[in-house]
């Protein structure tokens, strides 16, 4: 799994507990899954169909770097079932797991739509591509 995004653990982040509140890195986790997908499936029409049991296994404290990770583990006809961990960049001790997080493609007419991709496309795959002669 690649870590690329990288988040700072500022005080508006946190909960009465002093921790990182659960409810801001999950929405970093859906936003940065949605990009992950957009990528993957080359359109910007993707939503958040589902997201599995979430596993936090421990806490971050303001001042932290955090890291997340996705990848993604299958390609459907319109989804892309995605997997996510996120780590202390520091430490690389983890923080939360989730296991599955589907996102569908959508068409113009904002109904699911094939996307007709397997496999992971790298970005360097992708520029590539985009400078292939004609």
């Amino acid at each position: 799994m690649n870590f690329h995004t990288r988040k700072w653990v500022k005080p508006e982040d946190l909960n009465p507990n002093g921790t990182l509140f659960g409810g801001s890195l999950l929405r970093w986790i859906d936003e940065e899954a949605a990009i992950y997908a957009i990528v993957q499936l080359g359109n910007q029409r993707v939503v958040t169909k589902y997201i599995s049991e979430i596993n936090f296994v421990s806490a971050s404290r303001q001042g932290d770097i955090i890291e997340l990770g996705i990848t993604a583990t299958e390609f459907g006809r319109t989804s892309i079932t995605l997997t996510c961990e996120v780590r202390n960049k520091i430490t690389r001790k983890s923080i939360l797991t989730v296991e599955k997080m589907v996102f569908v493609n959508l068409g113009e007419d904002g109904l699911p739509a094939p996307h007709g991709r397997t496999e992971i496309k790298y970005v360097k795959d992708q520029f590539k591509e985009d400078s292939l002669p004609e």
